[in-house]
């Protein structure tokens, strides 16, 4: 089974092309793929409940494994109560390890 991981940094009030990452990660999600989208820098910003929550929350419900980055949410003052439920912190570590067991990366 084919595994990929998604780097997500951009904020999508910044950038118009963060959906399209999202809706890439959800297809391949929904063709079987194991996907984990990993969001850091200013990509975390939408993991607080808000209307720009909404990708994420369809990507997860295709399947999408959905993780922040610790540092990243803490930088930002996102605690873990004001997260939307698709998104779960998580040290950049699982990067590392993602990427040793030979996932697919693709940086945003």
């Amino acid at each position: 089974m084919e595994k990929y991981l998604f780097i997500e940094s951009r904020d999508p009030f910044e950038s118009r092309d963060v959906e399209q990452s999202y809706d890439l990660a959800a297809q391949l999600a929904r063709e079987g793929k194991t996907v984990t989208l990993f969001l850091v820098q200013n990509g975390v910003l939408p993991a607080r409940k808000s209307a720009a929550s909404a990708g994420l929350e369809k990507a997860a419900q295709a399947g999408v494994q959905i993780l922040a980055d610790g540092f990243s949410l803490r930088e930002r003052g996102i605690g873990e109560g004001r997260l939307t439920a698709a998104v779960k912190p998580a040290p950049l570590d699982v990067v590392v390890d993602q990427l040793a067991e030979g996932r697919k990366a693709i940086f945003f």
